[in-house]
């Protein structure tokens, strides 16, 4: 599949991100957007990233841009560096996605691009290649700085006592995560550090790696476990049984432990949210953080998180210090937040305070996106074939939403919502439930029975 851009950025295989393609894309960007005080470029572990990396700052540098080279950082590091000096970014990264892909995220100097954004690049593309001489500075605390963001924001007693698992894998913000919890006072025990890029789907845990975390919690005796996807940027937080708590439920946490009062998030978060009675005002969007972000411009104590458990703050909340906004996902505060909030009780009797209903997702890959598409307006044109399908669970539809792709409630209260991605050939299935058991059963048993149309 050939490379393609969005609001998620620009992603596809290695062989075919070219230099000359990503060039393009980047000088697109500085044409169509504003630079702000120049250009910080971060980059994850993958093998290609550093050639990647080399590529956008020497395309930038030809623009006349000023460049400021954060190395192996985070996504959210890198993006509150780049705020902070009023700059843009670019981000090497594929995120969750294979080692045989990549991808850029780009960054404005107020935060994430939008939709608008999106278009707007994609009109300044082709255009010839600069001559300047722009400089380039290296930055060396970019990282340091989001960890001292939540040891200064929850004190460095916070997780006093607890002992907590960090997944390292082969995510670029494992040392820094481990720094950030040591910082609060926790004991850190490292495991599955991995020199080979390993992609983790925070909302899609498989059920190897679920298995492998509850070994190393029950040998290691931990309170929890803790990682992130391969930029950083989303989180995964296991309790001390070793069961993976969902990523909407750390936001719903979260937002709680910071004091919102609105809530942004897309059609695929559970609907707890709205059952907790926590939260005046909750706004649902399509899936994707650009569109939480848009959301989120109703301003006031607004938060905004994604089922992956990315999480937006969009005001100055204080806790044991000041924690000022931060439009662009984020990790480390729907890790940090939970177990603060677990301290003394334990993770799954905090998770247990929220409304029963449970999230589980998965993805059936190598799909070619014209197949997904023509399944998807099937289901949604013809009642008969929607109605086969769901008989197959032993369900009916009580109510249908097409905010982004096709999410139906049934009968019995339980959802299924299917959507191809957008930025992977992919097909997504989303289930809800009313217990981590169900939906996963329930998750199962839709995969099985969309695979078939989907690679026959």
């Amino acid at each position: 599949m050939a490379p393609k851009f969005g609001t998620s950025g620009l992603r596809g295989l290695v062989v075919e991100l070219t230099p000359a393609l990503v060039a393009d894309h980047v000088r697109a960007f500085i044409a169509a957007c504003p630079m702000g005080t120049g250009l910080f470029v971060g980059r994850d572990l993958r093998e290609s990233s550093p050639m990647l990396a080399d590529v956008v700052i020497a395309a930038a540098r030809g623009e006349g841009v000023d460049v400021t080279d954060c190395g192996a950082v985070p996504t959210p590091a890198l993006a509150l560096a780049a705020m902070g000096a009023g700059a843009a970014a670019v981000m090497v990264t594929g995120s969750h996605i294979p080692a045989d892909r990549n991808g850029l995220k780009f960054y404005l100097p107020g935060g994430e691009i939008t939709k608008t954004d999106e278009a707007a690049i994609l009109a300044a593309l082709g255009r010839q290649a600069g001559t300047g001489q722009g400089a380039l500075v290296r930055n060396k605390t970019a990282g340091a700085d989001w960890v001292a963001r939540y040891v200064t924001a929850f004190g460095p007693q916070a997780l006093a006592g607890m002992r907590i698992g960090v997944w390292s894998h082969s995510a670029v913000s494992r040392d820094l995560l481990a720094d950030a919890l040591r910082g609060l006072g926790a004991a850190v025990v490292e495991v599955g550090r991995s020199d080979a890029f390993i992609p983790v789907d925070t909302e899609a845990v498989p059920d190897w790696a679920r298995t492998q975390i509850a070994g190393w919690v029950a040998a290691q005796g931990l309170d929890a476990l803790v990682s992130t996807d391969g930029d950083g940027d989303r989180p995964l937080v296991a309790d001390a049984t070793g069961a993976v708590v969902p990523g909407d439920i750390l936001g719903q946490i979260t937002a709680r432990v910071v004091g919102a009062d609105t809530v942004v998030t897309p059609v695929s978060s559970n609907t707890g949210v709205e059952a907790s009675g926590h939260f005046p005002r909750v706004i649902r969007t399509r899936i994707g953080s650009p569109f939480v972000i848009a959301g989120m411009a109703v301003g006031g104590r607004v938060v905004g998180y994604e089922a992956n458990g990315g999480f937006l703050l969009g005001f100055p909340a204080t806790l044991a210090g000041p924690l000022a906004p931060l439009a662009t996902r984020d990790s480390l505060l729907p890790i940090i937040a939970p177990l603060v909030a677990a301290r003394g009780i334990g993770l799954a009797a905090v998770v247990s305070h929220e409304p029963p209903r449970f999230t589980a997702t998965d993805r059936i890959e190598d799909v070619p996106t014209e197949r997904s598409a023509a399944l998807l307006t099937q289901l949604m044109a013809d009642p008969a074939a929607l109605s086969a399908l769901l008989a197959e669970l032993a369900e009916t539809a009580a109510t249908q939403d097409l905010t982004d792709g096709l999410r139906v409630t049934c009968a019995s209260g339980r959802v299924l919502h299917l959507r191809p991605s957008g930025n992977a050939p992919e097909f997504r299935v989303y289930v809800e439930a009313n217990s981590p058991a169900e939906a996963q059963a329930l998750l199962a048993q839709a995969l099985g029975i969309v695979k078939g149309p989907l690679v026959a």
